[in-house]
Formats: C-alpha cells, structure tokens, sequence
C-alpha cells in the first residue's frame, strides 16, 4: 500500500511537472500525443480511485449495517431473556408458596392423624373394658330360678331396711 501510494504521488508530481513546463505553443505532435495519454492515464486512475473510494464507503456502510443489525438482535435476545428470566422467577415464587402451603397442610394432617389415633386407642381401650364387663356377665347364671331368687333376696333385704328404719 505504501508503494502504490509513492508511485501514485510520483505519477503526480511528473504530471503536474509536465503540465507547468509545457505550453501548446511549443509542443510537437509527439509530445501532445504523449501527454494525452498520460492525461488519459492519470484519468483512468482517478476513476479507479473515485470507484474503489465509493466502493469502500459502501463496504463500510454495509458493515455498520451488519454491526447494527447484530446490535438490535442481541437486544432482542437479553429482552427476551429478561422476560424469560422474569417468568420462571414468578413460576419459583408460585411453586415456593405452594410447597409451604402443603408442608402446613402435611403438619395439620399428622396432627390430626396423631388425634384419630389416640381416639381409636382410647375406643380399643374402652370396648376391651365393655367386652371384659359382658365376658364376666356371661359367668353369671341367667336362669329363670336363679332370677326369683335374686329377686327374693332384693325385696328380703328392701324388707329388712324397712324394718331398720
């Protein structure tokens, strides 16, 4: 690059060289043909540099476009990615409330399990008693004669308080 650059402000200087040293009037034809074609030269090579300067520019133009598009779609993403965020920490709060919820609901039910089963233990207790208290009734003759004796013996003892009295 540094070359062509001297070489390009050579060409220059010898042309500008020319174009000061030379008048028309003391040209021949060979000469004016020479400098036409340098002038021709020199032309071609401002176009080359006017077409690659253009070039250039749009390159870089097309660049800052990717740039930016980039740029935009990174945006779009931490937006995204943001809301995302946002979402599962909402889910997290929920499911969190939840779960304590259902350990309160999980102590109140052993709880009240705990009481079921002091309750059924309590009933056992006392359908054992009632049982033992039938069990020991059916040691007791029941008979139609034991009956009137039993029955005699009541109204002999009402009978003898009634005379204590």
């Amino acid at each position: 690059m540094q070359q062509a650059t001297t070489t390009m402000n050579d060409f220059n200087a010898s042309f500008t060289n020319i174009y000061q040293t030379s008048s028309p009037i003391y040209m021949s034809s060979n000469s004016t043909s020479d400098e036409s074609e340098e002038i021709q030269q020199i032309q071609i090579i401002d176009e080359r540099r006017q077409r690659r300067m253009i070039s250039n520019r749009e390159s870089a133009r097309r660049s800052r476009m990717r740039k930016q598009r980039h740029l935009d779609e990174l945006w779009s993403q931490v937006i995204r990615l943001r809301n995302e965020n946002n979402s599962l920490i909402d889910k997290l709060n929920h499911l969190s409330e939840s779960h304590d919820k259902i350990l309160q609901e999980n102590v109140r039910l052993k709880e009240e399990a705990s009481d079921l089963r002091q309750m059924i233990s309590n009933n056992v207790q006392l359908a054992s008693t009632t049982y033992n208290a039938f069990r020991d009734l059916e040691d007791i003759p029941c008979t139609t004669a034991h009956l009137r004796a039993e029955s005699s013996n009541n109204q002999s003892i009402s009978s003898s308080n009634d005379l204590l009295l």
